[in-house]
């Protein structure tokens, strides 16, 4: 993985965190009404559909090698078993509680990182994890005692989208990051429109879907849309990046989500928030500045070898 292409990864991964919230939020205000498998569906058949004219116009074949098809399909349980925990949490939590909750799986990622691909994780993206993590607490304070058994769906989130990243990154190599997020939505729907199918009629609330109404089938379009944008961005992203070093910027999300939760929900951050939303923010433009700092030393390191020659 080319080092000169770690700024353009951090860049998509900002977008990405501007991004998903969307997606949450859509999510959030389907399962008023829609239950949660369906939404989870509902998410990888329109973003199917959204992604089939950008695999056609680009001419992107549909064939795939074992090894990628092994992946995809393991890519994709993970993508559910995530979207499913969320949009739970969701049922019953703030987005920004949820969330917070979630942001274990940058320490997730980076201990597999290291472990599994030998990635290099020095003490500053420990410490600047460390502190993003005290700041997404300072905003929620997520707790047992708060949500009780609830808040283990966010956990659940977290470790199931810290291995869809990593296997993303084993994938991003051998697929086009289009074709990915396609092949990704077929297999999903190929998974999940048979078990609704299953469920239908079975009367577990979480399975058994409805006829949407209203609002909600703009809701559930929000769901595959924002999901499609934001997922590309972070395909592009940890094509250009090692997981270890975008990570960290995933705190950056929260500030989306906190204000987004503000804007759809009314949920009004307090001053605690406010400086945990400081901390976050501040972790996370440490990291770019070392980042610049590192992709600095290294042209100046690269033009004085070339010069010794």
């Amino acid at each position: 993985m080319s080092n000169d292409r770690i700024l353009p990864g951090v860049a998509l991964m900002l977008a990405f965190c501007a991004i998903a919230p969307l997606l949450d939020v859509a999510s959030k205000l389907a399962a008023q009404s829609i239950p949660v498998g369906q939404i989870t569906g509902a998410r990888f058949v329109i973003q199917g559909v959204l992604m089939l004219p950008a695999v056609l116009l680009m001419r992107l074949p549909f064939r795939m090698s074992r090894r990628a098809l092994w992946l995809t399909f393991i890519r994709t349980v993970f993508l559910i078993l995530s979207t499913y925990s969320f949009v739970a949490a969701l049922q019953f939590m703030p987005i920004a509680d949820a969330l917070a909750i979630v942001f274990i799986e940058p320490f997730i990622i980076l201990i597999l990182g290291h472990f599994l691909f030998g990635d290099e994780v020095g003490p500053r993206r420990i410490w600047a994890s460390v502190v993003g993590f005290g700041g997404s607490l300072l905003v929620i304070q997520p707790s047992l005692i708060a949500f009780g058994l609830v808040a283990l769906f966010p956990l659940g989130t977290a470790l199931f989208f810290a291995l869809y990243m990593l296997v993303t990154r084993q994938l991003s190599d051998e697929m086009h990051p289009v074709a990915m997020q396609f092949q990704t939505s077929l297999v999903g729907s190929i998974i999940c429109v048979p078990l609704l199918w299953l469920f239908n009629g079975s009367g577990i609330a979480d399975l058994d879907p409805v006829m949407p109404q209203g609002w909600a089938w703009l809701w559930l379009f929000g769901v595959g849309f924002w999901a499609a944008v934001s997922h590309m961005c972070m395909t592009y992203a940890l094509k250009f990046a090692p997981s270890a070093t975008l990570a960290p910027l995933h705190y950056l999300e929260l500030v989306s989500a906190v204000t987004l939760g503000y804007l759809v929900f009314r949920d009004f951050p307090n001053m605690l928030t406010w400086t945990g939303i400081a901390v976050i923010v501040g972790s996370g433009l440490y990291i770019i500045h070392r980042e610049r700092l590192s992709a600095r030393h290294r042209r100046a390191a690269a033009a004085t070898a070339e010069a010794a020659h």
